[in-house]
């Protein structure tokens, strides 16, 4: 979109098993998608796409989001703070699944700088080889260097079948059409929760759009 709107040409590296709709969407805006191995997941593509950038630097703005620091200061900035006003600094915990991992790390330091007593908790796939797509199993992956994982108070396991269950119900009877990043994260809220004294609240993230996903066929699935 920027890039349009700005006249650069852009270039962008996903595994091939993206989503039609995500490259579809990026195409129409005249972006050049490079596809690279699905099985090496996002870490196969930031290891292309570096590659590339160090073979011919001079062509090319790498904005590199897994080590920019500008990622979680945003949210440090804008979503942390906002949690914790439209909570009315009620929130006890915070718990998010991780990309990039800027939105876990700016929003948990944010909202353990406002009350250090809030646990903030991190989503993990339940093994390496998953579906849930934009969501890291850091186990087994390349770590950003912006993760800070002292940040990390706890970690909540989601496998690929309970994220596509809760993003599922979240369309049918909650109204909110997400992405499956967005159903793991509510399904790792609910694990949390049933954990917890009457009184705690719990914030997620729901962080895509279900539009991206309209051919997958886990809609179908009972």
């Amino acid at each position: 979109m920027l890039g349009a709107a700005l006249g650069y040409d852009v270039v962008l590296f996903m595994p091939q098993n993206t989503s039609a709709e995500r490259k579809n969407t990026i195409r129409h805006y005249g972006a050049k998608i490079v596809e690279t191995d699905p099985l090496e997941g996002s870490d196969g593509a930031y290891l292309a796409v570096r590659e590339q950038v160090e073979s011919a630097p001079e062509r090319y703005f790498y904005p590199d989001q897994y080590n920019n620091t500008v990622n979680p200061e945003t949210h440090f900035t804008t979503t942390g703070w906002e949690i914790w006003q439209q909570s009315q600094q009620r929130v006890t915990h915070f718990i998010a699944s991780m990309g990039t991992s800027g939105s876990f790390v700016g929003s948990a330091r944010r909202l353990k700088q406002e009350n250090p007593q809030i646990k903030t908790l991190s989503v993990q796939p339940a093994s390496p080889l998953h579906g849930i797509e934009g969501t890291k199993h850091m186990a087994s992956s390349i770590k950003p260097g912006i993760l800070d994982e002292t940040l990390q108070d706890g970690v909540v396991t989601v496998t690929t079948e309970e994220a596509y269950a809760s993003t599922r119900n979240l369309a049918k009877h909650e109204g909110l059409f997400v992405g499956i990043s967005s159903g793991a994260n509510v399904a790792a809220a609910v694990k949390l929760a049933r954990t917890l004294p009457a009184g705690s609240v719990v914030v997620t993230l729901l962080c895509d759009t279900g539009s991206r996903y309209l051919t997958d066929p886990f809609w179908n699935e009972i």
